[in-house]
């Protein structure tokens, strides 16, 4: 209720010259009566009864190109198992903006306000578990502006979910499910795609495109050097504006390549394929692009949202066991960030799957919509890092993977958090996965000295991410250098 599916139908069908069905509007005009009187006369059991007589109707009629259903609508199993045939789109909406449209409006179950905010999160799930797409809170104009990415769906294979991602400089797609690059999908199909990749990737991880840019693999090629050779193997192929940077490969490529897209011929349109457990979770997703100088790991970058993301789970079969591993900090991260659901499921410490693979996507996703800029709330994805990011640099960025790095910085923030029940269980977590749970290489002095170089200070102060309990996480905290330096001592084994 309250999620403008109303509205955002009206919109659709008039882009797509059609009319559009509304149930709860069909199904007053069958009773002849509002449906609250019918709802208050008759019970919801009648009421729930001819409702799903009227929608299996409307789902199928061959001229009925758009339909709006009723909240309630989806607690039919029949019509659970009628909506498997067509593109089932999810139209988020907050609990208080929900209460606000609906309260008041002549809906039964919107009457009183804990209830209704129960039944909101109750239906939640439901709706997760037939939703093809899924559009986020707040603009009920974006289901028009998601069409083309939607019939894109059709092509997809079977069982790909679309998470439409929304920030205040571009929107796009996120495509998710195993199979995409062998079955040849992508988005969007105009202009040539210039794929960059690198060789790790390419030999094990084919995609087609009309030029291939085969870069050097590591952290310590996502440099000013690296860059310029994609720079100009991007000139050299006779790259224009309208053609496509499509990024194959980890967090590496993606920040490189999207970087390179962002400042060639002062921008063009870049695709991101994470190919790695750390881009699939996290970086592929947001805008941040990049390459690192000697003095500090992404100190040069920009903003620069891509056009698409197309994450294949299936491609995480090709990774060496290590990279998997690599990965799983950036998981365990987000889901303490998130908390709930996402975090109870990964504190079993079972294998990373497609559903905890789009819970960190959402997660990721919302954080952005928020804070594009990473001027506030977004500070919070990088729990873990600013330590992460000073022991990648005080190692040259050739002994630790950036997710084995993130892991140790995870526990130093616990450790400043004061959480050692949850560092523990992280800590445990992490040795299930073969993450490291210390640094070596590197001297205490050296880390500290890079800590206070770290891209986010203000004023000579660098801010941390701290941790309250899973799902109360907070940036900007002030760390007593003390306090730092024995929680960085202490994993400096």
């Amino acid at each position: 209720m309250g999620a403008g599916k109303s509205t955002g139908a009206r919109s659709l069908a008039a882009e797509l010259g059609a009319a559009v069905l509304d149930s709860d509007r069909e199904l007053e005009q069958r009773l002849g009566e509002p449906l609250e009187s019918f709802f208050d006369r008759e019970g919801e059991q009648a009421f729930r009864a001819r409702e799903e007589e009227l929608v299996l109707e409307l789902l199928a009629r061959e001229d009925a190109p758009v339909v709006a259903l009723g909240g309630g609508a989806l607690g039919s199993g029949s019509v659970r198992e009628a909506l498997a045939r067509h593109t089932v789109v999810h139209l988020e909406v907050e609990p208080e903006e929900a209460w606000r449209r609906a309260s008041g409006k002549g809906r039964p179950l919107a009457r009183e306000r804990g209830r209704f905010a129960q039944l909101h999160g109750d239906r939640a799930a439901l709706y997760e578990s037939v939703a093809d797409a899924v559009l986020p809170p707040g603009d009920r104009d974006a289901l028009r502006r998601a069409l083309p990415a939607l019939r894109a769906l059709e092509r997809a294979p079977a069982g790909t979910r679309l998470v439409w991602a929304s920030a205040a400089s571009g929107e796009y797609p996120v495509f998710l499910a195993g199979g995409l690059i062998e079955a040849g999908f992508f988005y969007p199909e105009d202009g040539r795609r210039l794929v960059v990749t690198d060789e790790n990737v390419a030999r094990a991880q084919p995609f087609e495109g009309d030029e291939r840019v085969v870069a050097m693999p590591g952290e310590e090629h996502k440099s000013i050097h690296g860059a310029e050779f994609v720079l100009r193997a991007l000139a050299q192929a006779g790259a224009e504006r309208g053609d496509i940077v499509v990024a194959v490969g980890g967090g590496v490529v993606g920040d490189l390549a999207g970087f390179c897209a962002a400042i060639y011929q002062r921008g063009i349109r870049h695709v991101q394929v994470p190919t790695s457990l750390v881009a699939q979770v996290d970086s592929a997703y947001g805008g941040k692009t990049g390459v690192d100088l000697p003095e500090g790991k992404n100190y040069a970058g920009v903003f620069h949202q891509p056009a698409a993301v197309i994450c294949d789970p299936a491609a995480l079969e090709t990774l060496p066991p290590e990279e998997l591993c690599a990965g799983y900090a950036e998981v365990v991260k987000t889901a303490l960030i998130t908390g709930g659901p996402l975090w109870a499921r990964v504190r079993q410490g079972g294998d990373v799957d497609a559903d905890v693979i789009l819970g960190c996507i959402r997660t990721k996703l919302a954080v952005v919509a928020e804070d594009e800029r990473d001027a506030g709330s977004r500070q919070v994805l990088n729990l873990g890092h600013t330590v992460g990011h000073a022991i990648e640099a005080a190692t040259g960025y050739t002994r630790y993977r950036h997710g084995e790095a993130v892991a140790v910085g995870l526990l130093v923030a616990l450790r400043l958090s004061g959480r050692e029940p949850l560092r523990t269980e992280v800590a445990e977590l992490f040795a299930q996965h073969g993450l490291p749970r210390s640094f070596s290489g590197a001297s205490t002095d050296a880390v500290l000295e890079l800590v206070g170089r770290d891209k986010k200070r203000r004023g000579g102060r660098v801010p941390f991410v701290l941790v309250e309990a899973p799902g109360d996480v907070t940036p900007g905290h002030e760390v007593p250098a003390a306090d730092l330096r024995a929680a960085i001592e202490e994993v400096n084994g």
